[in-house]
């Protein structure tokens, strides 16, 4: 596949699309599914997630550092989310809502971004940027894809592990303490 000329949005577009068809299969889909179509759901939104904040975002910031940082946040919650879910089975009576709350979350996010973000990035990016952006992130993902999900934070540095760390335990404590 060629990387020259792919606009960077159209890029995050087409994965929106596709997290988004992933949802409603979800939805639709007996239990013995469900998990199935959470890890095609979770590898999609990680790839998806660091492609952003490695490429595009830190040039989105040039020209609107609060929406970058939001959409950082935001990313956070969904993180939080998914390893949430990872920890239950599609028959924990948690799991459909946790689903439910992700994706919600999800589509509050990409409304933001088509809605904002890409058309501010696209009237205040020049067309050359655009291009550059679009193909460093459409090689990013193709490597990602390949190589299989791993944590957004294992490798790039764009998580602080503590962060990460004091969200597992403080997670694994109040799970804990309900389950007693």
């Amino acid at each position: 596949m060629t990387t020259q000329g792919m606009d960077p949005v159209e890029l995050l577009k087409q994965d929106h699309a596709k997290v988004k068809q992933l949802f409603s299969q979800f939805e639709a889909a007996q239990s013995d599914r469900k998990d199935e179509i959470f890890q095609q759901i979770f590898k999609e939104l990680q790839v998806h997630t660091k492609i952003e904040e490695e490429i595009f975002y830190p040039a989105v910031k040039q020209i609107d550092s609060d929406g970058a940082n939001e959409a950082v946040e935001e990313h956070n919650i969904v993180d939080f989310i998914l390893g949430a879910m990872k920890k239950l089975s599609p028959d924990d009576e948690a799991y459909d809502a946790k689903f439910t709350t992700l994706k919600e979350n999800v589509q509050h996010h990409i409304e933001e971004e088509e809605g904002e973000m890409f058309p501010e990035a696209q009237a205040k990016m020049s067309t050359g940027q655009m291009q550059d952006l679009g193909a460093k992130m459409m090689e990013r993902k193709e490597k990602l894809m390949k190589a299989g999900t791993r944590s957004r934070s294992s490798k790039s540095g764009s998580r602080s592990t503590s962060t990460r760390s004091r969200t597992s335990t403080s997670g694994r404590s109040r799970t804990a303490g309900r389950s007693r």
